[in-house]
Formats: structure tokens, C-alpha cells, sequence
């Protein structure tokens, strides 16, 4: 597997090389040179296929020769072990429930797969691999969790002060270890800034080995591709073979990955990439003007990024061809109002609790079906992170339904590991190169 630089489609590197020195020195993002395709077979039996089995078939068709199959085997059963459910709703509305994994979010998919991807490559007497990560609120909870303990790795999570949840930040300061916290005085796109930056400095990449555990690096967002392939596995088998995918999407990795699903050869009639006000993608999709704009503050924070890193991934898989790209992708954006009344329509029509995420892939549905009422096909909108991280977002008697995991009454007891910093990209520097 040969990837390019989608600033410089003449420079390749391995798959090895994309993983650890994530983002290239011209700033642009790793793809592969080739989409392979699966066989017509695969997407024929796919139905009778587990998770696991659709994850390794669709990662060796990408990795080609860079992991064995055997291995590949076992980094995929250990990072995969869990479910991702679709919920039928009513006839044709399903929910994906991606918050089966140990931080309760879908970023496990990626977290996971990713970190036992670079302890497979990693040898004992190599220098240690420092793991910068920007998070809004899931990410850095799910990498937490999968670098947790992995030896030769210490990870940096950067996080926006006061604009995660309080599971998120307990999900994201209580590991300690090998993991460290750092609570920045600034936005998400502050955040992601300092750690695009740390690539891009000459003496911290001379002086440390640095890669990174967000959508940008591309070990991220191959796994993502598993469950797409999987939900139309289980709609498959109810009958449905048209299926329309909404997607809640802030970096825009999610429905990239999406995306190369459906570049792979499976079936998709439409994306919906649905947004909170951080509107970038549907602004650009109505005016053919790409404007990145600062982020604001929403409930649905994980998705509150105004400049999404991984929107130039999309854009070339479909060759800067705004035409093609926009015949199979539309999106939309909500307000916090439109939010809210969203969470208790799903409440009071299905008996269903949804995170704000959630809820806005599910108004983009609504949407959908007005525009198109004659449609026929299973509508999946994907549900990203466990309702039990928004407390505060709920109404009461909506609130009272959310049943707590284990692990998130246990976070109650930790104790906060967290350093606190500015926006100033030397003061990060300084953090790096002194602690």
C-alpha cells in the first residue's frame, strides 16, 4: 500500500511511514494512491458476515502486504470487540450505535485499531513515540483508552477549556501512566492548531518522534470504514439493499471514512454530512466558496470545529470534482434549539435517547424525507456517543432513562491529572521539549 500527500501526489511512503509521521511536512493529509475494490462476492455474501470478518476482509483489501494476515487478524479481534448495533426504529429508520467501545464513543473504532497498528510496528529499542492529540470532546477520551499502557508510546491530549463534558474531561485527566492531559485556554480549532504546528516545527521533530492519534492520521480512519460496511451487512439481512447514511460530522473523518466505503464498491444512495452551526462543509456546498470560520460553542460539542481538517480527504476522492461530490453527498446544519426539540421528538416517537450528535444526524433524516417523500430506502443515522456524557442537556424526565455504564460511575472516584496552557504555540513547545 503506497500513499501520497494530498498536497504532493508524487511523493509516496508506506503505510508504516503514514502511521507514525502522521501528517506530511507540506501539510496536507495521507491517501492511499489506489481505492481498491472488493469483489462483487464480498458485497453479495456480506449479510452472513460478523464484524470482525468484514473488518479484515475490507483492511487487507487496503494494507494489501504491510501486516500479515495473522496479524492483521489479531489486531483487528483485540481492537474490535464490541458491537455496533443498528437499531430499527420503524420500518425504515435505523439507528448505528457506534458507543459500544470502553469510552462510550465511535472514535473507539479508530483509537483502538490505530494504537495496536503502532505497537505492531513498533520495536522495543526504538525511541519512545510521543502521540499528540486535539480532541473537542470524544477523541481524546477513545485514545486514552487505546494507548493506555502500551509500552514505548506516551500520548498529549489537548482539550478546550470548558467546552467538554464533565465525563469527557474525567474520561480524558484520570488515566495517568503514560497518558498526559493538557486543559488549553482556547477552542477546539486552538487545540488542533498547537498540534498541526508541533508537526511542522524543525526541532521537535529533531528532538522527539512525534506523530498523532486524530483523523488526520490515516491508521484513524481505515477502521471507521468497518461499520459502514457492517450496517449495510445487517440491513442486508431485513431486506433493504438502498440505504442513505446521515452522519454527525465536525472534522469531517467519520463521513470520510464513509466515503472510502463507498469508493470501495459499497452500496450507498446518499450522505448526509449533518452539522451543528459550525457550518463550513453546507456553506460550501451551497456556495461553491470554502470560508473556515472560527468555532462556536454548541451541545453537540464534538462536532464544534470551523475548519475541518479532513474535508480535503474528501474533496479528493472525488478528484476536486465539486459536481461528482455533491450528486452523493448533501449536508445541513442545526441550532442548539433545533437540538433540543430534536432529542424529544426521538424520545417521544421512539422511547429512544439520543446525544445531541445523534439527534442532529436524525433532524437531517427528518429533512431528507421532506424533500423526498417518495423514499423508500433505510435511512440510518449514526448514533456517535453514549447519551450519559451530556447530563446536562437533557430534560429531566429524559434524563432519568439514561441508563450509567460501569466505567463512568467508576470515573467519579479518580482523581484529575491535568496541566493547564495558552493558545501560544512556544508555551507548548516548551511543555514538549521540558516535561
Amino acid at each position: 500500500m503506497k500513499l501520497y500527500s494530498t498536497n504532493n501526489k508524487n511523493h509516496f511512503v508506506s503505510f508504516k511511514d503514514a502511521v507514525f509521521n502522521s501528517l506530511p511536512l507540506d501539510k496536507g493529509l495521507y491517501m492511499p494512491e489506489i481505492i481498491p475494490q472488493l469483489t462483487p462476492s464480498f458485497i453479495d455474501t456480506i449479510q452472513d458476515k460478523s464484524l470482525q470478518e468484514i473488518a479484515f476482509e475490507v483492511a487487507s483489501t487496503l494494507l494489501k502486504d504491510e501486516i500479515p494476515a495473522a496479524d492483521l487478524k489479531t489486531i483487528i479481534n483485540e481492537a474490535i470487540n464490541f458491537d455496533a448495533p443498528a437499531v430499527k426504529l420503524d420500518e425504515n429508520t435505523f439507528v448505528l450505535e457506534l458507543f459500544h467501545g470502553p469510552s462510550l464513543a465511535f472514535k473507539d473504532f479508530g483509537a483502538r485499531f490505530m494504537s495496536r497498528v503502532m505497537g505492531y510496528f513498533l520495536r522495543a529499542d526504538e525511541k519512545l513515540l510521543d502521540v499528540l492529540v486535539a480532541t473537542s470532546g470524544d477523541t481524546g477520551g477513545a485514545v486514552a483508552l487505546g494507548f493506555l499502557n502500551v509500552d514505548n508510546t506516551r500520548v498529549t491530549i489537548l482539550y478546550p477549556k470548558g467546552k467538554v463534558s464533565e465525563i469527557q474531561e474525567l474520561q480524558l485527566t484520570t488515566n495517568g501512566h503514560n497518558i498526559r492531559a493538557i486543559e488549553i485556554d482556547g477552542t477546539f480549532d486552538d487545540c488542533q492548531a498547537l498540534v498541526k504546528q508541533a508537526f511542522g516545527d524543525a526541532e521537535l521533530n529533531a528532538k522527539l518522534r512525534l506523530t498523532s492519534a486524530n483523523s488526520i492520521n490515516i491508521a484513524r480512519l481505515i477502521p471507521q470504514t468497518f461499520y459502514y460496511f457492517y450496517a449495510y451487512a445487517q440491513l442486508k439481512k431485513q431486506g433493504f439493499t438502498d440505504v442513505i447514511f446521515s452522519v454527525p460530522s465536525g472534522n469531517f473523518g467519520n463521513i470520510g471514512a464513509g466515503i472510502m466505503a463507498y469508493k470501495m464498491g459499497l452500496p450507498v444512495k446518499q450522505f448526509i454530512a449533518a452539522t451543528n452551526v459550525n457550518d463550513t462543509v453546507p456553506r460550501f456546498l451551497k456556495t461553491g466558496i470554502y470560508e473556515a470560520k472560527p468555532s462556536v460553542q454548541t451541545y453537540s460539542n464534538a462536532m464544534d470545529v470551523g475548519a475541518p481538517s479532513n474535508w480535503v480527504r474528501i474533496m479528493d476522492l472525488f478528484g476536486e470534482e465539486a459536481a461528482q461530490l455533491k450528486s452523493i453527498i448533501s449536508s445541513e446544519s442545526f441550532t442548539d434549539e433545533q437540538t433540543f426539540a430534536s432529542i424529544i421528538e426521538i424520545f417521544d416517537k421512539y422511547n429512544y435517547v439520543a446525544c445531541p450528535h445523534t439527534a442532529i444526524a436524525y433532524l437531517a433524516i427528518q429533512n431528507y424525507r421532506a424533500e423526498h417523500p417518495k423514499n423508500q430506502s433505510a435511512t440510518v443515522f449514526l448514533s456517535t456517543a453514549h447519551a450519559c456524557k451530556f447530563p446536562d442537556i437533557f430534560p429531566k424526565n429524559i434524563a432519568e432513562k439514561i441508563e450509567i455504564p460501569v466505567q463512568v460511575s467508576e470515573l467519579a472516584h479518580k482523581a484529575k491529572l491535568v496541566d493547564n496552557l495558552g493558545i501560544d504555540f512556544e508555551g507548548f513547545k516548551n511543555y514538549l521539549l521540558n516535561r
